[in-house]
């Protein structure tokens, strides 16, 4: 199986999804991040809130419990041909969740440099300056990497807004 080529408008609309489950993530209690899984032809398979709040889980991040997910239910081979849409740059934590569960793509609206100004020295969420790429480009595959997309950043950081603080 190959993985369709997304048009823009339609990472933005993935996108606009992703930051949706990060503003029900914070709803309910949690930091407001938001990942989902979209298969090679475009359909989403999976959503995933953070989750550290509720279980003092520190790998509670959106993007490393939707590869813990994904990993027990799709295999390697079909998963490096899906795409993952978050609403922040992926940390490095997360990023190699992604990498060590093979997922070939990855497309995010803001950057983690944003992010470290949105959240300061908050002790709940001490940001890395470590892009994706970067980490990424250290390994063994060709994981794409699509963002940050300006047009939406300052809807997925209004999400953060007064979260921090």
């Amino acid at each position: 199986m190959t993985r369709k080529e997304f048009s823009h408008e339609e990472d933005v609309a993935l996108l606009k999804r992703a930051i949706e489950v990060s503003r029900r993530s914070r709803e309910h209690g949690n930091t407001p991040f938001g990942a989902i899984l979209v298969s090679p032809e475009g359909e989403v398979l999976l959503e995933q809130e953070n989750v550290e709040i509720d279980t003092r889980k520190c790998t509670g991040h959106a993007e490393t419990q939707l590869m813990e997910r994904a990993s027990q239910q799709y295999d390697k081979a079909y998963l490096w041909d899906c795409s993952l849409y978050t609403s922040a740059e992926p940390c490095s934590m997360c990023s190699g969740a992604i990498y060590w569960g093979n997922v070939g793509r990855v497309v995010y609206a803001m950057t983690e440099r944003r992010l470290l100004e949105l959240t300061g020295s908050n002790e709940q969420n001490p940001t890395f300056d470590l892009p994706c790429r970067k980490i990424f480009a250290a390994g063994q595959k060709p994981i794409e990497v699509v963002g940050p997309f300006p047009d939406l950043e300052a809807e997925a950081a209004a999400v953060h807004e007064g979260y921090w603080d």
